[in-house]
């Protein structure tokens, strides 16, 4: 393991606590020394510089990656380079744009070296106890390190969260996606946190205890019982809970901005992920939006309807937006893998993701069994195991997003499932509009609905008034 940060130390540990033996590196001496502690006597070996670390491996060697992604994996790469010989594997287990994995693993075979692109999702607990884990690359590389990567998986059901995805970036891509999808679940759940923190005026216990009481149904899930502990932590500096003594910016490091171009150049929607994404940039103009707050004042009303019946509203309102995100999020690698020859199995990426990911969540085993039964399934709003749950919360959603209208806070991402669940349903859309516009304007031709081919019209000539 090269990088002993709090990933891919937790990491090669859980591997060492399986039986295999492990050597770990990195430019911070200081790592090492922890780990060379920490590991004491565990078949872990801590190496300070690269030609010991080197000498430590057998051949073929497999070495895996674990820096912050950009120039800093080049930059590994570069110095491992002249010390490895052909047939040995480089694995890349950060969160590398998926394009950088393809100049990767072409630049990489041309000196006979294997390079596979692996996803690593379930932050520092999921390192050290067992992640879900996303592989891409060439086939043989992969059966290398096999028996190492499902011995350290999550696993539900006796079934480790890990499978080989397919060739090339096909690894970084699912990655990439999930966490498009992760943006878009939280974002869900921080504004139904604003509608009931400013809207209904609960408190962080009552929050507490709403996120709790999700947790034990149709909302189940790893980021909804997280939520549920936040909202219970003290902080130790005030004695007051600690979300209110947080900075409400969060920033982002690039994975979710990068689903929301791939999806636009495969021509995908997806914009539940692509306003979780711009959320994030707004939350940074915290001067801007202080300003703003001081022109635009305007009182939250107060809420004069059942608190109970609300919540429960607010309750299926999120439950069809996550479903909403997983199906963009879905379409994208449907697309992809199209597009890039990945040839997934989304069933296999959904049973992967059950254990594990930051994204595990108890709606992941209809989304299975709907890619199970249908193979080839477009979207996942067509499936029988969710599509009745749309039709069940819908006009719950729709009770929450006129609720959010009127307390004028922001919930564009339950907008944004409501707008493209009822585009997607509608078997008509304006776009005969655009395109009439469009070849007003540009000549750039119009399709008909009673023949095939393309038509333009001189639309000034015979207008009418």
């Amino acid at each position: 393991m090269v990088g002993l940060g709090v990933m891919g130390r937790n990491l090669l540990l859980n591997m060492a606590d399986h039986g295999f033996p492990v050597a770990g590196y990195d430019k911070d001496a200081g790592k090492v020394e922890a780990l060379d502690k920490e590991s004491a006597g565990n078949n872990v070996y801590a190496a300070a510089g690269i030609e010991q670390f080197i000498g430590l491996l057998r051949k073929p060697r497999a070495i895996m990656m674990l820096v912050p992604a950009g120039p800093p994996v080049d930059s590994v790469i570069g110095d491992l380079l002249p010390h490895l010989d052909r047939g040995d594997l480089l694995i890349d287990a950060g969160n590398s744009y998926f394009k950088d994995t393809n100049l990767r693993a072409g630049n990489l075979a041309a000196k006979g070296i294997r390079f596979l692109g692996v996803g690593v999702s379930g932050g520092e607990e999921g390192a050290r106890n067992g992640p879900s884990i996303m592989p891409g690359g060439p086939a043989d590389a992969y059966e290398l390190v096999r028996p190492i990567l499902e011995a350290v998986a999550a696993k539900v059901e006796g079934e480790p969260c890990v499978t080989y995805l397919g060739p090339g970036s096909a690894g970084h891509f699912v990655k990439m996606v999930h966490n498009g999808i992760e943006y878009a679940v939280m974002q869900l759940l921080a504004e139904a946190y604003d509608l009931m923190k400013r809207g209904l005026g609960l408190s962080d216990e009552d929050l507490r205890l709403v996120f709790e009481t999700w947790n034990r149904g149709d909302l189940n899930s790893y980021l909804v019982e997280i939520t549920s502990q936040i909202f219970g932590r003290i902080d130790d500096k005030t004695g007051r809970r600690l979300i209110d003594e947080i900075l409400d910016v969060a920033r982002q490091k690039g994975t979710g901005m990068w689903t929301s171009q791939s999806a636009m150049e495969l021509q995908v929607p997806v914009p539940t992920i692509d306003l979780a994404v711009s959320m994030r940039d707004l939350s940074v103009f915290e001067k801007q939006r202080e300003a703003a707050a001081g022109i635009y004042k305007r009182p939250i009303p107060p809420f004069s309807g059942n608190h109970k019946s609300f919540l429960d509203q607010l309750g299926h309102a999120v439950h069809v937006g996550m479903i909403v995100a997983y199906a963009q999020g879905m379409s994208v690698l449907s697309a992809a893998s199209d597009k890039y020859g990945y040839a997934l199995d989304l069933e296999a990426v959904a049973r992967i993701w059950r254990g594990g990911c930051i994204i595990r969540a108890a709606m992941l085993e209809d989304i299975r069994a709907a890619y199970r039964n249908q193979p080839g399934l477009a979207n996942l709003l067509l499936a029988s195991e969710l599509s009745a749950s749309l039709l069940a919360y819908e006009e719950d959603l729709r009770r929450v997003v006129c609720a959010a209208v009127e307390f004028g806070l922001p919930a564009p991402c339950l907008m944004a499932a409501l707008s493209y669940s009822d585009g997607y349903r509608s078997a008509w859309l304006p776009a005969n509009l655009i395109q009439a516009q469009r070849d007003y304007f540009g000549a750039h031709s119009y399709e008909r609905i009673d023949c095939k081919g393309t038509f333009h019209t001189d639309w000034t000539k015979g207008l009418n008034g």
